[in-house]
């Protein structure tokens, strides 16, 4: 397993209320973005909350520019703009909410090291739409193994 020192959180930047999948970002990814190993984000949160995975761990992700790649995880939620397409906007669901701290709890007792972004950190973006510090209290805690 390659080093993690990061876990990026991410939006898809799509309309609120619009259902996106796994597949379809791995589409975008490849023939839009034109990369080869497809889909950039190590997991993906639906509107309902459940939990999906993208590029295995083990693998280098494709989601933040400056480097942060090699040793980060990417999470992207489902949503991020207003029903305008274009407005950014908090759009996760709570069951949205639910999934993605249950989720970086889960990094955060794998890789306890690591430090939780938004990507708007490193790139001139809204992306997540919210601050993805709000969820700083379970990277406080000490993980339990």
């Amino acid at each position: 397993m390659r080093t993690i020192n990061e876990i990026i959180v991410h939006c898809t930047a799509t309309p609120e209320g619009r259902p996106m999948t796994v597949e379809q970002i791995d589409h975008i990814h490849r023939h839009e973005n034109h990369w080869t190993n497809g889909i950039g984000y190590h997991k993906v949160i639906y509107l309902d909350g459940s939990v999906h995975n993208g590029r295995p761990l083990e693998m280098v992700g494709a989601h933040c520019n400056g480097g942060h790649n090699a040793h980060s995880i990417g999470i992207c939620y489902v949503g991020g703009c207003a029903k305008d397409g274009r407005t950014p906007k908090d759009t996760r669901t709570p069951k949205q909410k639910e999934a993605l701290a249950q989720l970086l709890t889960e990094l955060h007792r794998q890789f306890p090291e690591a430090t939780l972004h938004g990507h708007r950190e490193f790139a001139k973006k809204a992306c997540p739409s919210f601050n993805a510090h709000e969820y700083d209290y379970i990277f406080k805690e000490q993980p339990q193994k």
